[in-house]
């Protein structure tokens, strides 16, 4: 799929370039002291390793959060999931084609309102969601996981809560 390749060289644009040996690092001067910056290019980091580990299933960071969010939420309308996922309407309906297209998930009309649509996953994409989870839980998380280690896994998802949160 073209979003996942697009994603990973998106990714890969963002890394610093290689340096020669005989030439000296760039500096990066403010830009090492701005947290916003640091959590880009660990956010960067991140996705590029979530669409190396799900590669075979063809899913976006966007698309897994949609289908785990759909999972536990069915019958949910398009605007309640984008808007819990931070997602702009036409983004979101983009997404929703593409993921409709393969058969992961459904609009079903709303009855009280023709102009909304309640959203569930398929048989389909509930085995494409499960296949996912079992490759994230194996490869993804359990490299972050080694990486941070469980006290300092904890510390920054309890930094990232407040600050998506409270800023």
């Amino acid at each position: 799929m073209t979003v996942s390749r697009s994603a990973t060289e998106a990714a890969k644009a963002l890394r610093p370039a290689r340096k020669d040996a005989d030439e000296p690092a760039i500096e990066l001067g403010e830009l090492s002291d701005l947290p916003g910056y640091a959590l880009k290019r660990a956010q960067m980091r991140i996705f590029d390793d979530f669409l190396r580990c799900v590669a075979p299933l063809q899913l976006t960071p966007a698309q897994f959060s949609v289908l785990l969010v759909l999972d536990r939420n069915p019958g949910r309308n398009q605007t309640e999931i984008a808007s819990t996922l931070g997602i702009l309407r036409p983004n979101f309906v983009s997404m929703l084609d593409g993921l409709e297209s393969r058969d992961l998930c459904a609009r079903l009309r709303s009855t009280n309102d023709r102009r909304s649509h309640h959203l569930v996953l398929t048989e389909k994409g509930r085995a494409v969601l499960a296949r996912a989870k079992k490759l994230v839980a194996a490869k993804h998380e359990a490299r972050l996981n080694e990486l941070l280690g469980t006290s300092n896994r904890a510390a920054l998802l309890a930094m990232l809560t407040k600050i998506a949160s409270e800023f």
